[in-house]
């Protein structure tokens, strides 16, 4: 007969041979960035751009109006989501990597964006607006204010590319710039890419769908500057003061049961002190992205989770911000089958940091930033 030492034993390590099992199936694996994927388009692009679409339009008129075989019974190959030309290609640019460069730049906008060519127009139309007004106003360090939008276009099968290159080209100040991933990474991944390649002293991450209110980047940065240390910090929008509101009171009840249960979840995982982890308006120090991004695991809806818990497991000091926020139509999120992944993936992380198999690495010991600080 069994003893009870060997009974106990044999189920913690069936136990521990599950969780490792579930470790190794579930845990993401970030696929390295392809050639093209470490280069951008800018407004000098847009002609041949559009010359790129119709020579596609031409082909595929082509094959649309070629006589199919009747002797080939082999199917049609599934269609993929067309990538550009080589003659496109070749005028791309090549990005510069944060953590191997300096700040050429006051500010840094990373836009991840998936089919956003109709809500794309305006967020642009007010971030425009708000950094126009910002960039005239009178220096305290006298240098002045500078800023770039680097779009991070994650595979969209839409017009978000051509839309985002029109407005380049009307805006040239604006020193837009679009990073198109060659298959969907998910939002954190587009996020991390575009913050791998920043040349802000201060790195904003910012939703396509302008939900929040873009001249709210004023009080991240007022916060910013109040609890930055040793050029570390973050200062995240917050939206837990209008979970009163009817912003968030009007929603289906399904769709507030799952953001209490998710807020519930992240409370027992480990993130304590920080109301919202979600909202899509995050400033960084660029010595704190180049300590966080580069080690970035999670690519899909709950990265910003692993970014807040490398945050404070390195003692770089986080802020939350209140922010005005209202809801806008067309979200990506399925409500149910990414929740129950939202939930997943939140464990996954947990469980990878206690058990050593993912680990923070430590802070850089130099500065590697001094230049164009935002005023």
């Amino acid at each position: 007969m069994l003893s009870w030492a060997v009974i106990l034993s044999s189920l913690v390590l069936g136990g521990i041979a599950a969780v490792i099992t579930f470790l190794v199936l579930w845990s993401p694996r970030p696929r390295q960035a392809t050639e093209l994927e470490r280069r951008y388009q800018d407004h000098s692009m847009i002609e041949a751009l559009l010359e790129d679409d119709k020579e596609a339009a031409r082909k595929k008129k082509q094959e649309e109006d070629a006589p199919e075989s009747a002797t080939s019974s082999t199917p049609a190959p599934k269609k993929q989501r067309r990538w550009r030309s080589k003659a496109y290609t070749s005028l791309l640019k090549p990005l510069q990597r944060t953590d191997e460069n300096d700040a050429e730049r006051s500010l840094t906008l990373v836009v991840p964006a998936y089919n956003e060519s109709e809500r794309l127009p305006i967020m642009l139309k007010e971030t425009l607006a708000h950094l126009k007004e910002r960039s005239q106003r009178p220096s305290i360090s006298g240098q002045p204010f500078t800023y770039e939008i680097l779009l991070v276009d994650d595979g969209s099968r839409d017009d978000t590319v051509k839309v985002a290159l029109e407005w380049a080209q009307q805006e040239k100040q604006a020193d837009l710039r679009v990073l198109t991933l060659e298959r969907n990474r998910g939002k954190g991944g587009a996020v991390i890419q575009g913050m791998l390649h920043a040349r802000g002293e201060y790195l904003l991450m910012v939703d396509a769908d302008g939900a929040t209110k873009f001249s709210d980047l004023d009080r991240l940065e007022q916060e910013m500057k109040r609890v930055e240390k040793s050029g570390l910090g973050v200062a995240i929008g917050s939206r837990a003061h209008l979970v009163k509101t009817d912003a968030v009171v009007k929603r289906s009840f399904i769709r507030n049961f799952l953001m209490y249960s998710f807020h519930l979840i992240v409370h027992i995982l480990g993130i304590r002190g920080i109301a919202d982890t979600q909202c899509g308006f995050k400033l960084f120090s660029r010595k704190a992205a180049q300590a966080i991004f580069p080690n970035m695991h999670v690519e899909g809806w709950v990265f910003d989770i692993e970014v807040l818990m490398m945050a404070q497991q390195l003692g770089i000091p986080i802020v939350e911000v209140p922010v005005a926020w209202q809801e806008i139509d067309g979200s990506k999120v399925s409500l149910v089958r990414d929740s129950i992944k939202m939930a997943l993936d939140l464990l996954v992380i947990r469980l990878n940091y206690i058990l050593g198999l993912w680990t923070v690495p430590r802070l850089p010991t130099s500065s590697s930033s001094k230049s164009a600080p935002a005023e």
